[in-house]
């Protein structure tokens, strides 16, 4: 009964003499509001570009309320929960204005709302970028009264979705299995997918999400995608009531003990839910999420990745001057670019040999490196190679001089021994405080100024917020901590980026575990997982693919047998996979024999043949590792069509199967397109489609028949328009 008297409010106000629509449009999408001031703001529609009497006709429309307050309507799903001063959490938000305007390449109509009663206001704005068929959704929350007011739920965006029958796609994981991707119906009740961990908030689940319209395709059907521009902790809900066939998402920070004291004349603003949708299913949706994030999310999207040699998996923390210029010049001669030194090479007092010292004394181990950082630098030049270097920063360890010079610089409860984390010492920082965030600033500030040319830096964070409790916030505040954690790191990255905009820096947590948009204005690609496995890495890379470009996405050839699982695996398979991220390595060239120098560096010339379309090409996802069809594939194709890139894996090896055609996606029907074996075993023996010139209408509607007879064996072609 509840929800009919709501719908017949909406349609009230629509019909109403007063009621003015707004259109909020992208490309090939819009988002419709309608309201008047003085009433109720409703949300009327997202998806496919349509008309308002199309939306009528078709009986799409929905006339929901916009963004819900906990207040007179006390059973309903709401957005925003505040309590006053004197103890009332009521809201009843209502239309104030509406201002419209540009800001950067998005067009802007901001919704301000305000209580009929308390002096409070809300403006909740949708930013569309229509190119990339973008719309961004954020609110902020300003106190006009004269007292603190305290929120206890304050969402970025509420998007009610009308259908009978829908499914949602999300990730979860862990360490060593990141981004492992479910999709479920999403049956009556509520479906919550957050996180507090408060730092690595990428690991149990992931701040993105996709609603389909009928279960999930990668071709066709209305699909919803939404991915939340918050580092820290979130909440993602899903709410369809049993008598409704109304989907209610709620995405924002996570509530939980972050109740936030807004003071008199201060103003809240939520991070950004950014939403995009399409026709042509889930794939439609990870392109133009991948299209906006090159062109304007990730800092240096645009621009091509260097192909490196990290050292952690070939000599761990067995760092030293020899060893590391020995892997350079190896790397070098094999067409490697960008030399990378992991963990191991610093502390003076407390040398770092393993995982229970030295964080925070970020000097030089002179005992390792005698000539320093500098003489690095100086081999990785003569070896014609980059170099970069790793660094933790917003971590310490117990035994460590910055801990004994500043013990109350950590995250803990004053009265209660913290809760330690890998090396049984790992404390972190408390990044809401001022000095620290200088210290983090300077980490990075003191190496290049002292290390101009140093190009790459990997950026770890190894523990969780496990000790929630800042020594510099006041008792009153330390319901801030998760947020003004994650503030005062923005800070930090921002004077960075400001000083050392061409610096890139790898975003790393354990792995994947900060695998979030909101970090990628600051950092370049992102440490996918410390499982290298190759076949592993096709389920991992499948889930980031759903929302994450490749360009992103650093994939390394790592030893054999593997180091996380003992699989022993080809090295063409390892490099195969490799090549559909941003392609590295993680070993000691030594390791490899003459042979297998040879192959890696004709795959690594292969891929700097191909990056153009690997990293900025549209992906189309073919076969899933998840549907046990014991094969996976996947292509990139060129935004004008002219190039395209095809990978197929054999993943298990079973007789009897029958051999099925492999249909292609994304091609120009109308052009024929040259087959060219890419990275083979042997140059002078190629597949069956080598040489062969097919039209693009073939290939995506009747296929081809490729089979690899053996197990974990693959295959890349290149498709050259004529």
């Amino acid at each position: 009964m509840k929800r009919l008297l709501m719908l017949v409010c909406g349609l009230l106000c629509l019909h109403g003499v007063k009621a003015e629509d707004y259109f909020v449009r992208t490309k090939n999408s819009v988002m419709v509001l309608s309201g008047e001031k003085g009433s109720r703001l409703n949300f009327v529609y997202y998806g496919p570009a349509a008309t308002l009497d199309e939306i009528r006709a078709t009986g799409n429309g929905l006339w929901w309320n916009a963004y819900p307050a906990f207040g007179t309507h006390c059973t309903a799903e709401h957005a925003l929960l505040v309590q006053q001063a004197d103890g009332d959490n009521a809201l009843e938000l209502v239309l104030d204005q509406v201002r419209e305007y540009r800001e950067g390449p998005a067009q802007v109509t901001e919704f301000q709302l305000k209580d009929r009663v308390h002096p409070l206001r809300v403006a909740v704005r949708y930013k569309a970028i229509p190119d990339v068929d973008v719309i961004k959704v954020s609110t902020t929350i300003t106190n006009d009264a004269r007292k603190p007011v305290t929120l206890q739920r304050f969402a970025s965006a509420y998007l009610p979705v009308k259908s009978n029958e829908l499914w949602l796609s999300y990730l979860v994981g862990g360490w060593g299995a990141e981004c492992q991707l479910v999709e479920e119906p999403l049956h009556r009740g509520r479906k919550v997918v957050g996180n507090h961990d408060g730092a690595r908030t990428s690991f149990v689940t992931h701040p993105s999400f996709m609603v389909s319209r009928g279960e999930p395709d990668e071709q066709r059907g209305f699909v919803i995608g939404g991915t939340l521009l918050w580092t820290g902790n979130y909440e993602l809900s899903f709410l369809r009531e049993s008598n409704e066939s109304v989907l209610e998402i709620v995405a924002g920070i996570n509530p939980e003990a972050s109740d936030y004291r807004l003071a008199s004349k201060e103003s809240f603003e939520t991070p950004e839910l950014v939403l995009t949708c399409s026709t042509e299913g889930k794939g439609g949706v990870s392109r133009n999420l991948h299209r906006w994030g090159r062109q304007y999310q990730i800092i240096g999207g645009t621009q091509p990745r260097d192909i490196l040699l990290n050292s952690w998996e070939g000599v761990y923390f067995d760092v030293n001057q020899e060893g590391m210029e020995r892997m350079m010049k190896e790397f070098s001669e094999i067409g490697g670019e960008l030399f990378v030194m992991d963990d191991g090479w610093f502390g003076e007092k407390y040398p770092r040999n393993n995982g229970s010292t030295s964080l925070g004394d970020w000097t030089v181990c002179r005992e390792k490196l005698p000539q320093g950082i500098g003489g690095l630098v100086d081999a990785a030049k003569k070896y014609g190679i980059k170099f970069g270097i790793w660094i933790e920063p917003e971590m310490t360890n117990a035994k460590s001089e910055l801990y004994e010079k500043h013990p109350d610089w950590v995250l803990r409860q004053p009265d209660r021994e913290p809760v330690m984390g890998r090396g049984g010492t790992q404390l972190m920082l408390d990044m809401s405080n001022p000095a620290v965030q200088d210290h983090v600033f300077n980490v990075v500030d003191r190496l290049m100024q002292e290390n101009p040319d140093i190009y790459y830096m990997k950026w770890d964070a190894n523990f969780s917020i496990e000790n929630a409790a800042s020594l510099y916030l006041p008792k009153e505040k330390q319901s801030h901590l998760y947020i003004e954690y994650h503030r005062g790191l923005q800070k930090t990255l921002q004077r960075i980026r400001a000083k050392y905009p061409d610096l890139v820096i790898q975003l790393c947590a354990s792995g994947g575990g900060r695998m979030s948009y909101a970090y990628f204005p600051y950092f370049n690609e992102c440490w996918t997982s410390d499982n290298t496995d190759a076949l592993q890495r096709l389920y991992i890379q499948w889930g980031v693919s759903q929302y994450y470009p490749s360009n992103v996405m650093a994939a390394h050839v790592s030893a054999s047998p593997n180091h996380q699982t003992g699989r022993v695996t080809p090295l063409k398979f390892r490099f195969d996979v490799a090549m559909t991220g941003r392609l590295g390595m993680e070993m000691k060239p030594s390791d490899l024999s003459a042979e297998e120098r040879e192959f890696a560096k004709r795959a690594i010339a292969t891929y700097k043949d191909i990056r153009p379309v690997v990293q900025q090409g549209d992906l189309y996802r073919l076969i899933s590792p998840y549907d046990k069809k014991h094969y996976v594939s996947l292509m990139y194709v060129t935004p004008e069509k002219d190039r395209a890139v095809y990978f197929l894996y054999r993943t298990q090896f079973i007789r009897s199967i029958p051999a099925e055609s492999r249909v292609l996606q994304g091609l120009d029907p109308d052009r024929n397109y040259l087959f060219r074996e890419l990275n083979p075993e042997r140059p002078d023996k190629k597949g069956p489609l080598d040489g062969k010139v097919i039209s693009g209408r073939v290939l995506m509607e009747q296929g081809f028949y490729l089979e690899l007879n053996k197990e974990l064996t693959s295959a890349v072609y290149e498709l050259i328009a004529q």
